[in-house]
């Protein structure tokens, strides 16, 4: 199963379960998480591939449902869904072909098409850092500085090197996301449906959500109401957590649990 971090106790409500982005981890959304844990226990999730969970070839979005699928099993079969990206796609995917595990669902700066974000040039900027002269976070962030010109770019990055082992190791499945990356930036065609409330929250200075997404956000998720997070970019919960927090708490506080 995929390695979890739990905030905060069961309540009356169900537990909200939080998957990241591609180069993500649960601890990115950290802060979040215990501000969120408040009135409910909240579990966030290293996905398959990345952190502490398990390496594996296939990385499409189905297998990436079926991990959510079984956190949500072992922690008592229904959950508020919030999902970033990579994980936001995980998520729809996971309440389009199990309905019955989702009871809310929240996507973030992500919406169910094809993109055309190729993020394989990060993946071999990654690769090409040598670990074997890298005895710190700043050795590291020089090699990376040759290929990857943005110092917050960089900063995310380097969030996933492992230090503290006996050698420098990535903690992402770099061969495997990057022979998965057509499947990553697209979405796979499902013959279902959502009636369950949706939040499809955006970044209003990203372009990943557009006016012309809507048509398809409802075609799947009739109930999809649509928000944005001013003065935020895609990483709107690392960018403007309060705000991301109060949006996603007034949806959830807007439309009660079964």
């Amino acid at each position: 199963m995929l390695n979890t971090v739990v905030t905060g106790d069961p309540t009356d409500q169900p537990p909200l379960v939080i998957a990241h982005g591609l180069f993500g981890s649960a601890r990115n959304w950290g802060v979040l998480a215990k501000r969120l844990s408040a009135a409910r226990q909240v579990i966030a999730v290293d996905m398959r591939n990345h952190g502490a969970s398990p390496w594996t070839a296939a990385h499409a979005y189905p297998n990436l449902a079926d991990d959510l699928a079984e956190v949500i099993a072992a922690h008592g079969g229904r959950a508020d869904v919030l999902g970033h990206s990579m994980g936001g796609k995980a998520a729809m995917v996971l309440a389009l072909t199990r309905p019955a595990r989702v009871a809310r669902l929240i996507v973030a700066d992500i919406a169910p098409l094809g993109y055309g974000h190729s993020q394989t040039p990060l993946i071999e900027a990654m690769q090409a850092v040598d670990l074997s002269q890298v005895e710190s976070r700043r050795d590291a962030d020089e090699q990376l500085g040759g290929h990857v010109a943005e110092a917050p770019v960089r900063a995310f990055l380097l969030q996933s090197l492992d230090l503290k082992g006996a050698a420098p190791r990535w903690m992402l499945n770099l061969d495997a996301l990057k022979a998965e990356m057509d499947r990553i930036i697209g979405f796979p065609e499902i013959d279902g449906r959502f009636d369950g409330p949706a939040l499809f929250l955006a970044g209003a200075l990203s372009d990943y959500v557009t006016d012309d997404a809507g048509p398809a956000i409802r075609a799947l998720f009739p109930r999809a109401e649509l928000e944005q997070v001013p003065g935020a970019g895609h990483w709107l919960h690392a960018e403007k957590p309060r705000e991301t927090e109060a949006a996603v708490t007034a949806f959830l506080d807007r439309h009660p649990a079964d």
